[in-house]
């Protein structure tokens, strides 16, 4: 082909005599976009958001009436119990001011601890005789209710103001963060059948394996809801503590670690938990590391290192990657089945990292919800 000759204007529609309709068909669309682009994809984008917040109004809806079914099967109530549930899922917490940090950690502590006693004196006014296996129950169904209440009401007022202002750059930030929430939102919402039937969830695994480590040992009452078991291992003393089950609850470690401190030497801390896994990890393997690994807010976790610091206590940790959803609903087998594995390494870091006649703390932080000890 002779390219010298050729005719591109004929190949492209264009001539001497230019087409006014090929004009418009090129201006118009541009035009549009340069006016109301913006409110074009604002809409496209709005389409998307309502999708996810119908679907967050569907799960906190689905939420309260799983704990008024619970509480109207399972516990003796008042008349007027539905509405006093209704009050509960509107409860918050404000935080203390922290522009001095100096003490701010005590201060939420005590913030969030009194909220959790409060709710638990008035679940048990809701259901007068109601023993501490239900009473965990219900308030761990509470409390999820409320946490999916209040994402609703946070992102539906984020997406109410965007698309009053017509403004597209306030909703972006809640367009790239709407999947992340939806999945742990769908996470709570798939928790709730386990937490019901008191089952263990995937967050169970560091109660479970110290459990195991304590049956057919003696008990005692380490601190709320927090028990402690005492045993030998290859000439070392070792010291178990883990939430006390089946109930549903996170115990308070670092109230029974305080308490052990003051009447024992310890020359090592080694604490089991999950930990959330990055996305192309495989769920439940198994990893080794160094520091307090427990969650939360964050108050436990730093009075644990507080007290390690303060005494030179080195502390070690292994945790069980799992996802969100692994985390908070019906353990898995595969997660279960890293149990004896865990105990091995538990094993091995204690020869690994400490000599015969030293004490070793093992504490067993998670949910112990249907993991008995």
């Amino acid at each position: 082909m002779n390219f010298t000759n050729f005719d591109f204007d004929q190949l492209f529609g264009m001539s001497d005599d230019t087409n006014p309709l090929m004009m418009l068909i090129w201006i118009v669309p541009i035009i549009i976009f340069v006016f109301y682009g913006q409110r074009i994809q604002l809409y496209i984008t709005s389409g998307e958001i309502k999708k996810g917040i119908k679907k967050l109004d569907g799960f906190r809806s689905e939420s309260r009436t799983e704990l008024i079914k619970y509480v109207e099967k399972n516990c003796m109530t008042h008349d007027d119990y539905v509405n006093k549930i209704d009050r509960f899922l509107d409860y918050f917490t404000i935080m203390p001011v922290d522009m001095d940090p100096n003490g701010i950690v005590e201060k939420v502590k005590h913030t969030v601890r009194s909220r959790d006693d409060y709710t638990r004196e008035h679940v048990k006014l809701l259901s007068p005789g109601i023993n501490d296996l239900e009473l965990a129950k219900v308030q761990t169904l509470l409390e999820i209710a409320s946490s999916l209440q209040m994402i609703y009401k946070i992102i539906n007022h984020m997406f109410l103001t965007a698309k009053k202002q017509n403004n597209y750059p306030l909703i972006l930030p809640l367009q790239m963060l709407l999947p992340f929430i939806m999945e742990q939102a769908e996470a709570m919402k798939d928790a709730i059948p386990a937490f019901k039937k008191g089952q263990p969830v995937g967050d169970g695994i560091g109660p479970m394996v110290v459990g195991k480590m304590m049956l057919g040992l003696e008990k005692e009452s380490a601190s709320f809801q927090t028990v402690l078991a005492q045993t030998e291992f290859e000439n070392r003393h070792l010291f178990l503590l883990k939430a006390e089950g089946p109930a549903s609850t996170v115990g308070r470690p670092a109230d029974a670690l305080q308490k052990i401190i003051e009447k024992n030497k310890l020359d090592a801390i080694i604490m089991i938990d999950a930990a959330l896994k990055l996305e192309g990890e495989d769920s439940a393997s198994v990893a080794q590391g160094f520091g307090a690994a427990i969650g939360g807010i964050g108050t436990e976790k730093f009075e644990i290192e507080s007290v390690a610091t303060n005494n030179s206590i080195p502390v070690f940790s292994i945790v069980i990657k799992q996802s969100v959803k692994e985390a908070i609903t019906l353990m898995t087998k595969e997660i279960a089945g890293e149990s004896e594995n865990v105990l091995l390494q538990v094993h091995d870091m204690i020869r690994d990292n400490t000599s015969e006649g030293q004490s070793i703390l093992i504490i067993g932080v998670g949910n112990t919800s249907g993991v008995p000890q």
